[in-house]
């Protein structure tokens, strides 16, 4: 057994209620004028939050959009500028902390992320961004935030059709790790666990949208899964994911728990041991087929045709897909990379 494992060196609090000490903690990191960024959607969230820490909220900036666009972060940039902001404060998804990691990326200010959502970015020093339609990825130190305060209460109010997406976006992350190039047994033990915890948690959420309990199993969960995307490389999901995502401008969390059962059957016979592993999480026969089940109750879409794409998006993604080599368990070939789409565009069973 031979293996290297690197911790990213990210605070971490856990806990109902834990957006009480969002205060402190910008103390802590010697913020004293914060950008606050959300989306649209949570702008009320993180304007709540900003009257709560008075002074330290020097500026709101509620224009955070999937993908990252570049000119959406050169336009934060100015809002820092303006009031010489000297922290990030993120409240929201993905797409507020792609935002505050593309800033930190470009200032190397400090950042304090409070998530609503299962995306898990915020515990990886991976930043994707999009320019001219196309979605690029880069890791830096710069871009992994200092603290991150998880609180599953701000969790609750997420509608099933967007918990379960989300949660299934944290599953992929969580998937890919078990088959990963670096994998080490630490990693390796976490992704297991969370799968464990979201395929437990995300039935419950659809049936019970608002119950508390479920929503820190699935937040633990998707710590456990950022941890994961953070510390290991990740393979054919991700790529085709970005590739779908940016190039088409998809939902993000949708594509991703829409793709995940077709690109872990992808890898069913060139990664058993992963494929068992994530079997038993999901206390299912088949690993690829308790995803596709699990996706089955979680996913808003169940197909990429219902999600607009064309016979021909799927050859130029394909394309796409060929571009710039990167691992994967099993040789990336675009006929294989097709027949996959293929599958997703129909929706059927992988």
């Amino acid at each position: 057994m031979e293996f290297v494992y690197n911790a990213n060196p990210s605070r971490v609090i856990f806990g109902a209620g834990s957006r009480a000490r969002i205060g402190e903690e910008l103390e802590r990191l010697g913020i004293e004028r914060a950008i606050v960024i959300s989306t649209p959607d949570q702008s009320a969230l993180a304007a709540q939050i900003a009257r709560a820490i008075g002074g330290r909220a020097g500026i709101m900036y509620p224009g955070a959009v999937q993908h990252t666009p570049v000119e959406v972060t050169e336009s934060a940039l100015l809002a820092v500028s303006s009031v010489r902001a000297d922290g990030c404060l993120a409240v929201g998804g993905g797409s507020t902390t792609g935002l505050s990691k593309a800033i930190a990326y470009r200032t190397d200010l400090p950042q304090l992320v409070v998530p609503t959502t299962f995306a898990g970015s915020e515990m990886t020093p991976i930043l994707g961004q999009t320019e001219a339609g196309r979605k690029t990825t880069l890791s830096s130190p710069k871009v992994l935030p200092e603290t991150v305060i998880y609180d599953p209460e701000l969790t609750v109010t997420m509608p099933g059709f967007i918990a379960g997406p989300s949660g299934m976006n944290a599953v992929a992350h969580a998937v890919e790790a078990l088959y990963a190039k670096d994998r080490n047994p630490i990693v390796s033990m976490m992704a297991e666990a969370s799968i464990r915890a979201l395929g437990k948690a995300l039935p419950v959420l659809m049936d019970d949208p608002g119950n508390p309990a479920a929503h820190a199993e699935a937040l633990y969960g998707a710590w456990l899964a950022g941890v994961c995307l953070g510390s290991v490389g990740m393979a054919i999901h991700h790529k085709i994911c970005h590739t779908l995502g940016g190039t088409f401008n998809l939902n993000h969390a949708d594509i991703h728990a829409l793709m995940i059962p077709y690109t872990a059957a992808y890898n069913r016979e060139a990664a058993p041991e992963a494929m068992a592993r994530i079997a038993s999480a999901l206390e299912a026969e088949d690993g690829p087929t308790g995803i596709y089940q699990l996706t089955q109750r979680a996913a808003t879409w169940r197909s990429l045709a219902a999600m607009g794409l064309t016979q021909a998006a799927l050859d130029k993604a394909a394309d796409i897909a060929m571009e710039n080599p990167y691992y994967n368990p099993r040789p990336v070939t675009r006929e294989g990379v097709r027949e996959m789409l293929q599958a997703a565009f129909e929706g059927r069973a992988p």
